[in-house]
């Protein structure tokens, strides 16, 4: 009984306080700092787009939002002291990951504990929505973009023998291995699997191996820097097979560091840039004109993630966070950025269609959609 009085007098006290002051306070946490600055960047970029046309068409329930944001660093330690800060100092009702699988992992437990809502916008590994019901993501699971990527390979691109480079970290090792059992499924050969680090400045012992076993396609589950290296140095030793990525080559940085080698690259991603849906248009040319760059899923995820924690304090009308959770369960049919969401599974798991692009003429462009839902529903 004790226990239960400490809680409730805890939610209501962080509700009425995030709320006090003309505001709604939402958090927010992002590499801004580190090598994933970019990605950093990007997120943070969506994050303020969103409240920027939340607080433009009025706010929420009267109020404005107010994004609280904090840098990670991609670290574990950095994001449960964040994830602290957020609850216990800042009073937020909600809060928003911009952040990496690792970092992000680590602290939805906390969110959990504190029943304070957790949308993730991008990180895919599986155990973060098992942290419990207050964690939604809008990104894919890894299980499902690496699925996704194995349909694409073999039942769109039709290739049979398949060599698969793996980043050996959360991100890397998850998208692989969804990835390796859809195309074992469908028939295709797994030639190699070979991991690779973080950071890795030199792909050519892993390639040389590779182009020794003639494979007609290579999937690769690292960021940006590492894709770009791999196509890179795929080209220089005269590669043919098709290469493959996925969200992690979505970046402005990976078109920039591969040049030309980036061309009739694939990957599935969370954004159709040639999507002439207005809220699609909207966002593209805003941040185009407000950053002077080019925005990839990465943003765009962010956008959506705080958007759909607006929409929910919106639907649940009020700033108590067991409401704005209720109201997640709730959510269907949201129009994002990154595609119509229809709504999230009992753990909290996003269901919407994988987009996949291709790289034409130094950028992204649209190459089809899989909406198939034995393959996008987790």
């Amino acid at each position: 009984m004790k226990r239960f009085l400490a809680v409730l007098f805890m939610v209501v006290f962080l509700s009425s306080y995030a709320y006090a002051g003309g505001v709604i306070k939402i958090g927010f946490f992002a590499p801004l700092t580190g090598f994933a600055a970019a990605d950093g960047a990007s997120a943070k970029h969506g994050a303020m787009l969103a409240v920027e046309k939340i607080n433009n068409s009025g706010g929420i329930l009267g109020k404005k939002i107010k994004l609280v944001v904090y840098d990670d660093a991609v670290s574990s330690q950095q994001a449960v002291a964040i994830a602290r800060k957020l609850i216990q100092e800042d009073r937020v009702v909600g809060v928003v990951s911009g952040s990496y699988s690792t970092p992000t992992r680590a602290s939805a437990p906390i969110y959990q504990r504190y029943r304070i809502p957790l949308v993730v916008a991008y990180a895919t590994h599986p155990d973060i929505t098992k942290a419990g019901r207050y964690v939604f993501r809008v990104g894919f699971l890894a299980r499902v973009e690496g699925a996704a990527g194995g349909y694409l390979a073999t039942k769109i691109l039709k290739a049979k023998r398949i060599a698969v480079l793996t980043m050996n970290n959360d991100f890397g090792e998850a998208l692989s291995s969804g990835f390796i059992k859809e195309a074992k499924k469908e028939g295709a050969e797994i030639v190699a699997n070979l991991s690779f680090s973080l950071g890795a400045k030199d792909m050519t012992p892993y390639l040389t191996k590779i182009k020794s076993l003639h494979p007609d396609l290579i999937y690769c589950t690292g960021y940006y820097s590492e894709g770009a290296l791999t196509v890179k140095q795929a080209k220089q030793l005269g590669i043919k097979a098709r290469l493959v990525g996925q969200e992690g080559f979505d970046s402005p940085m990976f078109l920039k560091i591969a040049g030309d080698a980036a061309n009739g690259v694939i990957i599935t991603t969370d954004l159709n840039r040639d999507s002439k849906r207005p809220i699609v248009r909207w966002f593209i040319n805003t941040y185009r004109k407000q950053f002077n760059m080019e925005p990839d899923m990465v943003g765009a995820s962010s956008f959506d993630a705080v958007y759909i924690l607006a929409k929910a304090i919106e639907m649940a009308k009020s700033t108590e966070p067991e409401k704005i959770q209720k109201a997640l369960e709730k959510i269907k049919d949201f129009n994002g950025v990154t595609g119509i969401i229809k709504g999230f599974t009992k753990q909290g798991e996003v269901i919407k269609p994988v987009q996949i692009q291709k790289v034409v003429n130094g950028k992204f462009s649209y190459f089809g959609v899989i909406d198939n839902p034995a393959i996008i529903t987790p």
